[in-house]
């Protein structure tokens, strides 16, 4: 151990840059590491994970003689990231699917719909009278707009409709007699995909434990989709919106239509010609 500390110490004098870039990139993945385990309420393997890790540098240093401890040691940071992945696989496939998904709503922009700007701003206004009126009436309603085509086994999981969206066709489906009103309606474009259909619930704790299936469906299928979801509240009445795993409650008839034009991308096409008159009028002046 003596040598082992001293070789330390020569490698932080003969290169103290390096050392010291070592020392902070160390810091900064422990504190990471420390910080996804507290959020998932695991922060008690910390300790363990950090006494791993002091055993594998030591064993792995050229001063100790254990060839085999060595080199199975060598290997800790793989065996870390491994062991994170199957004690945490929702979190871990969420995070992945962050990072390779498109930021913010950039691919809905790019999308092209089998419809026209005025039929698209119908289906919104559609969208946004039904979530009043069932939320007045406190019917409780799961409405998923996809810029892309959603993954295959939960379309399978309800019943293809292909139905031009109106106001009564959303009240209809999701009226507590109707036999679909307990799944969540697909949406894309101005048409209705599928009704009554099953999602992934989400796993993470930091949603609030008074909310509902419907809450935790909403934001789980925003977790590994990019997709937008429209709660309606049964019990409270209350409009909610989930996007990439964030849920946002309280909305009312502007705040929703508003993001919904955002996430079809009709707010941007509208502001840009706002924008080239705003310039206009500076270039006349």
């Amino acid at each position: 151990m003596k040598q082992f500390l001293e070789n330390i110490k020569n490698e932080i004098l003969n290169r103290p840059v390096y050392a010291a870039i070592d020392v902070v990139l160390f810091a900064f993945l422990l504190y990471a590491l420390f910080v996804f385990l507290k959020k998932n309420d695991a922060v008690r393997l910390f300790k363990y994970l950090v006494l791993f890790l002091a055993v594998s540098v030591v064993v792995t240093s050229r001063t100790v003689a254990l060839p085999l401890l060595s080199r199975t040691f060598s290997y800790a940071f793989l065996i870390v990231v491994i062991g994170i992945a199957a004690l945490f696989p929702q979190e871990t496939r969420r995070g992945l699917w962050k990072i390779s998904s498109p930021r913010d709503m950039q691919q809905a922009f790019t999308t092209q719909y089998d419809c026209s700007d005025e039929e698209l701003e119908a289906a919104i206004s559609d969208i946004v009278r039904a979530s009043l009126n069932m939320a007045k009436k406190d019917v409780g309603a799961l409405i998923v707009i996809t810029p892309e085509h959603i993954p295959m086994h939960i379309k399978e999981s309800g019943t293809k409709l292909d139905a031009v969206i109106s106001c009564g066709l959303l009240e209809s489906i999701f009226n507590t007699k109707a036999p679909l009103h307990d799944g969540a309606v697909l949406v894309r474009g101005n048409r209705i995909m599928a009704a009554g259909c099953f999602l992934p619930l989400t796993q993470s704790l930091e949603v609030d434990k008074e909310l509902g299936t419907r809450h935790r469906a909403a934001i789980g299928v925003t977790e590994t989709n990019n997709v937008l979801t429209i709660i309606v509240s049964e019990e409270t009445g209350v409009i909610s919106v989930a996007h990439r795993g964030e849920l946002k409650r309280y909305y009312d008839a502007e705040m929703l239509g508003d993001v919904l034009r955002e996430f079809y991308g009709m707010k941007a096409i509208a502001e840009a010609p706002a924008k080239r008159g705003k310039r206009a009028r500076r270039a006349d002046r």
